[in-house]
């Protein structure tokens, strides 16, 4: 049977996972509002880190869910999981920022505009493609703060998300051995 809600909160699971869940939204959010609100066009790289946002916000409710229904081992296992996401995650940021940096190449899908659509504008399709590519690169940072650029911040973020999602699981284990 479901406990009550005070006593959810109460629990070090309850708290890490939803600080996690709250994080998680809280970046996807600013992601969205920089591209939407700030005009900050994503390439395919910064794309494609926000898989993990997509995925671990709905899991990481799932799992709050489950200890609300003393569902411990099973909400272990989702916060494990969602903490293993996002340090891939974060080896993915670091990626994408060393691709920035020029510490190495990005792959050939990142060039700027390489995967643009085919839209001819009435030009013709060889037309079309004799233009230069436009859009953003993934090797171009658009906005630094304090060095790091998107990729180098999700990169800390993911890390800190990585932290509460295992110090939500082990908590949750605790609480599946005592209850």
């Amino acid at each position: 049977m479901a406990r009550s809600t005070s006593a959810i909160a109460g629990q070090a699971a309850y708290n890490w996972g939803g600080a996690a869940l709250f994080a998680a939204a809280a970046v996807i959010m600013m992601a969205l509002g920089f591209e939407y609100l700030g005009g900050y066009e994503p390439c395919q790289l910064c794309l494609q880190q926000r898989y993990a946002y997509y995925v671990g916000i709905p899991v990481l409710f799932i799992a709050l869910m489950l200890i609300g229904l003393e569902l411990h081992k099973a909400a272990t296992v989702l916060f494990f999981l969602i903490g293993m996401a996002f340090l891939a995650n974060a080896g993915f940021g670091v990626y994408h920022a060393g691709v920035e940096w020029n510490f190495w190449d990005g792959p050939a899908t990142c060039d700027a505009g390489a995967l643009k659509p085919l839209a001819t504008g009435g030009k013709g399709v060889l037309n079309s493609l004799s233009e230069p590519p436009s859009g953003p690169s993934c090797g171009v940072a658009t906005w630094r703060l304090l060095g790091l650029s998107f990729a180098g911040w999700n990169a800390v973020v993911c890390v800190a998300l990585t932290i509460a999602c295992i110090k939500a699981a082990f908590a949750s284990s605790e609480a599946n051995a005592a209850g």
